[in-house]
């Protein structure tokens, strides 16, 4: 779809040629500005988003994170700490001691975190955390923008660009986007995806395949070291609508399939050489595992109608409709559905707003998972989830997500839309126009993200702030009490405060489960990591016999432990006891923590603090 522009054109046909050249001058500089103002507006709405956690980089924690920050501070963290130390950041054994963890697995961003590196190590890895979540909000729109506004309305008036900009803007800061920037900022970071699609167009041509191919194949290698998953939806999404569009003109398609394969072939090739054994590394390498389980995790159809809880409409109530905070995948509000409905009616003649649809309806079905639910109420109907929830790659989708395939399309039909309600305002069918215009306004202010609510981190030890844990860690680890888990994840922090001066037992990750090699978040559980567990649930100290004193000797040594250490608080007495009895000796306080002291136990000597 292409835009016309009568004012400059009436002007070409009646002046002379530097005139002509003026005006265009004249326009391409106004829309330059205009571009300008749009990818401006882009970033202070993400920085307004994301405001409550850069008001407090020192301490601040986005609410709903729950221990998801803390790994991904770890993360970004341990991949400027590998590269300082000259080290792969590939695989770390800083968790997770002795086995450690296998960070391509873990999608470490390592195209975010490998370039801001010099950032974590001068700021911390807290600012490196907002940068991404904050790049990828307004990045990925400003990403849509440029491809809305260069490539589906080619005119360079205003009208066209705000049309752009309205799609775009929902690209962006979809409620789905602003959910997962409560933690996930892989889910957030998309910015390179419409230049991956854009360019495979552009290869279609078969004008200049090997430069092209070369681009591509680097633009998916980035996005492969920026988030595979959202690589593997989206792909689905561009496939659907590539489909979708080639319907009508199968001749013509397969031309233009056939012209695009060297560059295909080419790209392919610069995405295997960049990211071979990275991907080796992943799937094949220490600490790799085959896929994670995450059960039944589709969409509710109410999820659709319902309006985000981070938006100025925000419904309360519809939080029983998604997995948690950051999974807010499909929550449209019921406005945006009727009018995607009456654009997709209005608009039916262009084809790309078939396309569109298509993808809309495709990935909005996947989403569902393999069982029709209705309201909270299991239908038994079976959808087309359950035929690839068991393929590879597919295993560890969280299938809700794939409503997130197809917002480009939705901010697709909006720009379509828009652009046409702005042209017919100067015709006979100004009324429909008006109508889209007013209707837009409705589906699209309740949506409008309200800023991420932040709040105040528990505060790192003084033990460990204050250097006093280099008193008790020789060349072993620092064991917490309860053990790291993918419920308490603290340490992480710790960890990075003292510089990783230390490795420690267990963690908050995803690796192998030891017999089936399926993915598990965390370590595997061991009997003492159980015991403190329980005796943090309970309040109470279990039976500790020979056996459980056996074992916890046993799970001291295997992490090479050289201190335990328990934050001092209100009822911590069950948990102090029941390492006191576990070791066979008390607990020794230093500065705000309760230390451990279990060298010579764990070396076998006989210990001087019983």
């Amino acid at each position: 779809m292409t835009e016309t522009l009568p004012d400059v054109q009436l002007l070409e046909e009646a002046r002379p040629g530097r005139v002509r050249s003026a005006v265009r001058r004249s326009v391409v500089q106004r829309g330059r500005l205009v571009d300008l103002a749009i990818m401006a507006t882009f970033t202070v709405a993400a920085i307004y988003v994301m405001s409550n956690l850069w008001s407090d980089l020192q301490s601040g924690y986005l609410f709903n994170a729950g221990r998801d920050q803390a790994m991904w501070e770890w993360f970004f963290a341990d991949t400027a700490h590998a590269l300082a130390q000259f080290r792969s950041p590939l695989f770390s054994d800083l968790q997770n001691y002795p086995l450690g963890v296998n960070l391509m697995a873990n999608t470490a961003m390592f195209g975010i975190s490998i370039p801001l590196a010099p950032i974590t190590l001068i700021f911390g890895p807290t600012a490196t955390y907002a940068i991404g979540l904050t790049a990828g909000l307004g990045g990925t729109a400003i990403a849509w923008y440029w491809a809305f506004s260069r490539h589906v309305l080619t005119g360079v008036s205003v009208r066209s660009k705000i049309a752009a900009a309205v799609g775009a803007g929902f690209c962006g800061f979809a409620p789905a986007m602003i959910s997962h920037a409560n933690g996930h900022p892989n889910f957030v970071a998309f910015f390179v995806l419409p230049f991956i699609f854009l360019q495979v167009v552009r290869i279609s041509n078969g004008k200049r395949p090997v430069r092209d191919g070369i681009v591509l194949g680097l633009l998916v290698a980035w996005q492969i070291f920026l988030g595979e998953e959202p690589l593997l939806i989206f792909t689905m999404s561009a496939m659907v609508f590539g489909a979708a569009y080639a319907l009508p003109d199968l001749a013509k398609s397969r031309q233009a399939i056939k012209r695009a394969m060297p560059g295909l072939v080419i790209g392919g090739a610069v995405t295997l050489l960049i990211t071979a054994v990275p991907l080796w590394s992943q799937f094949f390498g220490p600490a790799s595992y085959d896929g994670v389980s995450h059960g039944q995790a589709g969409n509710d159809t109410a999820a659709l109608t319902t309006f985000p809880t981070e938006s100025v409409a925000g419904d309360p109530e519809g939080a029983e409709f998604r997995m948690n905070p950051t999974e807010e995948n499909a929550y449209f509000g019921w406005p945006l559905v009727l009018l995607l409905l009456g654009a997709t009616v209005w608009l039916w003649r262009i084809r790309l707003t078939r396309a569109a649809a298509a993808v809309i309806v495709v990935m909005g079905v996947l989403s569902l998972g393999s069982e029709l639910t209705i309201d909270g109420d299991k239908t038994g109907i079976t959808l087309p989830w359950k035929l690839l929830a068991d393929l590879p790659l597919f295993e560890s989708v969280l299938e809700s997500r794939f409503a997130m395939g197809a917002i480009p399309a939705i901010g697709l039909l909006l720009t379509l839309g828009t652009y046409r309600a702005f042209v017919e305002l100067r015709g006979p069918r100004r009324t429909a126009a008006g109508v889209w215009l007013v209707a837009l306004a409705v589906a699209m202010i309740p949506l409008i993200p309200t800023p991420i609510d932040a709040d105040q981190r528990s505060a790192t030890p003084a033990f460990i702030t204050s250097g006093s844990w280099e008193n008790y860690v020789s060349d072993g680890t620092l064991v917490t009490v309860p053990v790291a888990s993918a419920e308490d994840a603290r340490a992480l922090s710790w960890q990075v405060d003292a510089d990783f001066g230390f490795p420690i037992a267990g963690g908050y990750f995803v690796g192998p489960d030891s017999k089936t090699r399926a993915g598990i978040y965390g370590a595997e559980s061991r009997p003492t990591s159980t015991l403190l567990v329980n005796a943090k649930q309970t309040g109470k100290v279990p039976l500790i016999d020979v056996g459980t004193r056996a074992n916890a000797l046993t799970d001291l040594r295997y992490w090479h432990a050289d201190v335990l250490v328990l934050p001092r608080f209100s009822g911590d007495d069950a948990l102090r006891h029941t390492v006191d009895e576990l070791v066979g000796f008390d607990a020794k306080r230093v500065d705000d923590v309760w230390v451990w002291d279990v060298r010579d136990l764990v070396s076998g000597k006989t210990s001087n603090q019983s």
